[in-house]
């Protein structure tokens, strides 16, 4: 198969969807790989990199999605992406379609083969596409909210750990996910107080078991959330349905209980958030405020920090990719049930019924394409 891999376009994306020891195993197991010119910069590859492991460098990713076989990215396409896309193309990335109507709409139109990180499954029903990049968000959202809450950023001009003779930041986690539970790890590392609500039984009592009496667990309900949010200077979204647009957990009227100057990051932003004030900003413009509270909601907050995040995604999405190219994708899905959870649109028709839900658009069963 003829795997194409352009450079990311989304603002301040410097994440590239192959690697070079990516690149290299695609090649090792007889495909060819195309690799747009300086795609993998961002995270310290250049192209001669990718060379000597035996890619082609491209000038224009026009003529990456001209002919490869099947693109793999890392963020959703961008628009003028989407018109480059054909049918049948297979469209390796992350999709995030419940937030986004004109990127389902212009999929839909292609006709290409949407197989979307984030709904890829394992045995034991988790994520495993997007566990790598949900750990690195939460990691994130703490070291974004104690930035945010300096005074030169607008924020109450708090340390997030307290010091000597001086209580630290309150902090709420709302979701004990994987992004949950990294942005608890990080936010205890540095000394804050915590709370992480949830309503999974079964993960509160986890989250005892690993991090002790450090830790304050709560389950989820309207009255203990709001009173919560009221008492904290920082709150992290980080709520996920698979694959559908995020619950609006924290509402506008809740802002205003809450000290100005107070942090609100929104991991969710990229399924639509999880405050009703979120919307969608970028590394180059990240922050903005509603009713005093600072809110952070960068879609592709791992791309900061690119060469881990890089790294970390090739290594859960390179064997599903492998086997996508050995077999073709109606083989690979047919083979992995786990892989076909994956399959978000496919030649012109919405085949994950979250999206379908979502738009009011039919849904097909996607054995049925295959």
């Amino acid at each position: 198969m003829l795997i194409g891999c352009p450079k990311e376009i989304k603002n301040h994306e410097y994440r590239v969807g192959l690697t070079v020891g990516s690149a290299a195993e695609y090649i090792h197991q007889g495909h060819q790989v195309m690799i747009e010119k300086g795609a993998g910069l961002g995270v310290g590859y250049s192209d001669d990199d990718y060379k000597a492991v035996g890619c082609k460098i491209i000038a224009t990713a026009d003529e990456i999605f001209q002919k490869a076989d099947m693109i793999v990215k890392v963020k959703e396409p961008q628009a003028v992406e989407v018109k480059k896309l054909r049918k049948e193309q297979i469209l390796y990335t992350y999709l995030h379609l419940a937030a986004e109507e004109a990127l389902t709409n212009g999929l839909l139109a292609s006709g290409c083969i949407g197989i979307a990180y984030e709904t890829v499954t394992d045995r034991n029903g988790r994520l495993p596409l997007l566990a790598p990049m949900s750990e690195v968000a939460g990691r994130m959202s703490i070291q974004v909210a104690a930035h945010c809450l300096e005074k030169r950023q607008g924020g109450s001009g708090v340390l997030l750990g307290g010091v000597s003779g001086v209580l630290p930041a309150k902090v709420t986690v709302i979701g004990g996910g994987v992004s949950g539970t990294a942005a608890a790890r990080m936010a205890l590392g540095l000394g804050a107080d915590v709370t992480i609500f949830d309503r999974n039984g079964e993960r509160l009592s986890y989250l005892d078991d690993v991090f002790g009496p450090r830790l304050k667990t709560a389950y989820s309900t309207k009255g203990d959330l709001e009173r919560a949010v009221q008492d904290s200077d920082v709150v992290v979204g980080a709520v996920l349905i698979p694959g559908a647009k995020a619950p609006k957990l924290v509402t506008r009227a809740m802002l205003k209980t809450m000290r100005r100057g107070s942090v609100l990051v929104d991991i969710a932003i990229d399924q639509g958030g999880c405050f009703e004030t979120s919307k969608p900003t970028s590394h180059q413009d990240p922050i903005y405020e509603v009713d005093g509270i600072i809110h952070y909601c960068v879609t592709n907050m791992p791309g900061a920090v690119a060469r881990t995040s890089a790294h970390a995604l090739n290594n859960a999405t390179l064997p599903f990719g492998l086997a996508i190219a050995k077999k073709g994708w109606k083989q690979a899905l047919k083979d992995d049930k786990h892989l076909l959870n994956g399959l978000n649109v496919a030649l012109g028709k919405v085949t994950y019924k979250a999206v379908a839900d979502q738009f009011g658009l039919p849904l097909v069963d996607p054995m049925s394409l295959l």
